[in-house]
């Protein structure tokens, strides 16, 4: 089988693709995932490609369910969704939705209800644990996510229990649906929170790959739930959407996908 093609330029290509015609929202939060998504599926994941419900998988559970073009893009290049749900994206008869959905094979929770996703990630790591099983669970989380109080439940719950098969990853791209999080919670210090609370954290540009892969060689290492801190861009990858946060709802035209393409096409993403 010849190597996959998960490259975060690839990846931007799918999400635009699969917005395009569909008209669907939250691109913003989706862009800033790409290279959290890519570095995990390309290396750091253990999955068996030809069967996403492996039992001997890694878990990746996307608690920031709105984010879910991210996955869908990596999911086509793996071959897990195809053309016919690509161009269906969002229609009448839909099998792939906007928020993730536990349905679609790959997809490990239903996540979108903002502050459900970490806590049921952690319950499952609480079973492997007690069961002895070498799976990890990966848990992405949205920083605005991080407003809710059943976030902290889990992560006290986590540090408590040593769930060193935990790794909780923060897509902190600094936006939330209205606004900026610093205006609603200030989350500065997140590294300083969640050691208080037992972690083992590493802060990363959300955008390197180089760092992402170094910190999940750290998060391996550890004794200790891991917190990774991604740093990233909303819209990330598409000049016109960076830091533009109505990007979290509104819909490209004709005229704006043809930019966003040319953007992608004109620039090597890393």
């Amino acid at each position: 089988m010849s190597k996959l093609d998960l490259s975060p330029n690839t990846l931007r290509k799918n999400v635009i693709n699969l917005s395009k015609d569909s008209k669907s929202g939250h691109l913003g939060c989706a862009l800033s995932l790409i290279e959290i998504i890519s570095a995990l599926y390309d290396g750091e994941l253990n999955y068996n490609q030809e069967n996403p419900r492996d039992e001997n998988r890694d878990i990746l559970a996307l608690s920031k369910g709105h984010g879910v073009m991210a996955i869908y893009a990596a999911f086509y290049q793996l071959g897990w969704i195809n053309d016919n749900q690509v161009d269906n994206y969002l229609k009448d008869g839909t099998e792939l939705f906007g928020l993730s959905e536990d349905h679609i094979s790959g997809i490990e929770i239903s996540g979108g209800s903002l502050g459900h996703g970490l806590p049921v990630a952690t319950g499952m790591a609480y079973g492997f644990q007690r069961r002895n099983s070498k799976r990890r669970v990966f848990c992405i989380v949205g920083d605005g996510e991080l407003n809710e109080g059943s976030m902290w439940e889990a992560i006290l719950f986590a540090g408590h229990h040593k769930l060193d098969n935990l790794c909780v990853i923060v897509d902190a791209n600094k936006y939330q649906a209205m606004g900026l999080t610093e205006d609603i919670i200030d989350l500065n210090s997140l590294e300083d929170k969640f050691n208080s609370f037992g972690f083992d954290s590493f802060s990363v540009d959300g955008h390197s790959l180089d760092e992402i892969r170094n910190s999940f060689k750290k998060v391996n290492d550890s004794k200790r739930p891991t917190v990774i801190i991604a740093n990233t861009i909303k819209g990330a990858g598409i000049s016109y959407m960076e830091n533009e946060n109505i990007w979290h709802y509104k819909k490209m035209t004709k005229e704006e996908e043809t930019l966003a393409i040319k953007d992608l096409s004109s620039k090597e993403v890393k």
